[in-house]
């Protein structure tokens, strides 16, 4: 069992209620049970939204303490992240899940990239940063192939 961004299964959930559906999670898909999830919409937030942004550092300066996750429309949406993040760790403990497929550059599910500001910078998302700590194996979008 894989949680995965539920973008990637064609779930109308980003921040501007569209997806990114992934073609190559089509032979996955016939071998194993994937668990779809959105980390802002478990965390409260409606869809479509503002886009957010991790004001400084990444995911796991955001776990710490030491930045917030702002809107595009300055609100401090930070709460909703961690909510989000700490359900999604809640459902793959539940479920006994190891590895997560995450969407690429969101400021929650980033694996080794994030946007600041329309620039991809290197740094993990909030959900990323959260599941990576306690064990899960995050893997990347846009190398679902090679990790999987």
């Amino acid at each position: 069992m894989i949680i995965i961004s539920a973008c990637l299964l064609g779930v109308k959930c980003r921040y501007d209620g569209g997806s990114r559906p992934e073609e190559a999670l089509s032979t996955i898909q016939a071998t194993r049970h994937l668990v779809p999830l959105c980390p802002e919409q478990l965390g409260g937030l409606s869809t479509p939204r503002a886009p957010s942004t991790i004001s400084n550092g990444d995911g796991d300066d955001v776990l710490a303490g030491r930045s917030r996750v702002v809107d595009s429309e300055g609100k401090d949406v930070t709460e909703q992240f961690l909510r989000g993040a700490h359900e999604a760790l809640r459902i793959a403990t539940i479920l006994g899940v190891d590895r997560a497929i995450l969407k690429e550059k969101s400021p929650s599910c980033g694996v080794h990239f994030i946007k600041r500001d329309g620039i991809m910078i290197r740094g993990t998302g909030v959900t990323a940063a959260l599941l990576r700590r306690h064990g899960i194996r995050v893997i990347s979008s846009e190398r679902i192939h090679d990790d999987v």
